[in-house]
């Protein structure tokens, strides 16, 4: 069965098939983190200056949290989508190896808008974006050197904006192709050299994703056997839901260096007062985190967050792992970050699994704690009351506020959620 024949089966079961409510509440609490992700990084200078430079050259009615003006659709799902991954604490899926949720969001909160749509509405395009990008990322695997981010999530968001816009699963495939015919290559040497132009890729994805939807409404077409030319890996059938397995983040931080992180908030109560005592730091770990998180002596703030050694200091050093962390001022973290030692744990490697095991070294004194799963993993979801606390933590809303959103009913103008 071709590539193109698997995607079109799913999109028919996203078109004709209700989210479950197991689904549905995913999609809100996704929603709403991302939200917060938005308006926390909206006190950045350079993401400000940004929106200034958005605003002037394409104003409009299109609002994103957080910020004064007003701007276009595509100017503002820019704007969100570069915003929301700022700070590196937003959304995943494990199995994609990266992020489908993000651009989706993006796009949809700027569209459903300009559409005047509703809650609901803008849920069930999320829901349709998410599972057919999520699906493509599976399939779609990254040669050495390349960055996920800009790639495959634009072909959820392709997706997505079909569905808000009224079209069907037919036009939905076609967007996919459209953007399947020039999806980019990103490179990861913005992360390793400290530069935080990665941050644009996500964006970049949203762009492609509205470009291919607006295109395949209009009529215009692409060849079926693209996806399979871009794509051999596995892929999820029609009526398995992926969003259940998509994973909220408790750090700010990518996803390899929570294990180690919260490995060393473990360990931290046993440390009280005796930081400096510590001689050496082993970090033990699966090869797809030391791939992706070997910076050492991080510099600049994307650096830190790719780096598993910057996230175990930080959590030794500050009991926390989220935004402020990424200052960069603190010595006692980079101290620390310099006696960490990184190893593969080939068993965990072999398995495909995640987790890490953390050695803490004083003289004779040996401390050792191993994670295995972390709040967010499949089967250990974050609870409702942890993505409210995060919510209001990093938009400085009342946790109820964020509460009224996830309880909403599906008819509740969009235009109300602010």
């Amino acid at each position: 069965m071709s590539r193109d024949a698997q995607l079109a089966a799913v999109l028919q079961w996203l078109w004709r098939s209700a989210p479950p409510r197991e689904v549905d509440r995913k999609a809100r609490l996704l929603l709403l983190d991302t939200l917060g992700c938005v308006i926390a990084a909206s006190r950045q200078p350079k993401l400000r200056r940004l929106a200034r430079q958005l605003a002037k050259v394409e104003p409009g009615r299109i609002r994103v949290p957080g910020y004064a003006q007003g701007f276009s659709v595509s100017a503002a799902t820019y704007l969100f989508a570069t915003s929301a991954c700022w700070d590196e604490a937003c959304e995943g899926l494990a199995r994609a190896h990266g992020r489908p949720g993000v651009p989706v969001v993006a796009a949809c909160h700027a569209l459903a808008q300009a559409l005047k749509c509703t809650l609901g509405e803008l849920l069930r395009a999320l829901v349709a974006g998410y599972e057919a990008g999520g699906r493509m990322g599976e399939a779609v695997r990254m040669a050495p050197g390349m960055h996920v981010d800009a790639t495959w999530p634009g072909f959820g968001v392709a997706v997505a904006m079909v569905r808000l816009s009224g079209g069907n699963a037919a036009q939905a495939l076609d967007a996919v192709r459209v953007a399947a015919c020039q999806v980019p290559r990103s490179l990861y040497l913005p992360v390793k050299a400290g530069a935080d132009a990665r941050n644009t890729y996500l964006a970049h994805a949203a762009q492609l994703g509205l470009i291919a939807a607006h295109a395949s409404l209009a009529g215009l077409s692409a060849p079926a056997e693209v996806l399979d030319a871009i794509g051999a890996g596995r892929f999820a059938p029609a009526g398995s839901w992926l969003l259940p397995e998509g994973y909220l983040k408790p750090f700010a931080a990518v996803r390899h260096v929570h294990y180690g992180a919260a490995a060393a908030l473990a360990l931290r109560p046993n440390l009280a007062g005796r930081l400096r005592a510590i001689t050496r730091i082993e970090l033990s770990t699966y090869a797809e985190a030391l791939t992706y998180c070997g910076n050492r002596a991080p510099k600049t703030p994307i650096q830190a967050q790719f780096s598993l050694s910057f996230g175990v200091a930080a959590a030794l050093a500050t009991g926390d792992l989220g935004p402020s962390a990424y200052a960069m001022d603190d010595r006692r973290i980079a101290a620390l970050e310099k006696k960490v030692l990184l190893s593969e744990d080939r068993a965990l490697t072999r398995a495909g699994r995640r987790g890490a095991t953390l050695v803490i070294r004083m003289g004779n004194e040996r401390l050792v704690h191993r994670v295995r799963r972390v709040s967010g993993d499949p089967g250990q979801p974050m609870a409702r009351a942890e993505v409210l606390a995060k919510f209001a933590r990093y938009s400085g809303r009342a946790a109820a506020t964020g509460a009224r959103w996830l309880d909403s009913p599906g008819r509740t103008p969009l235009s109300r959620m602010r």
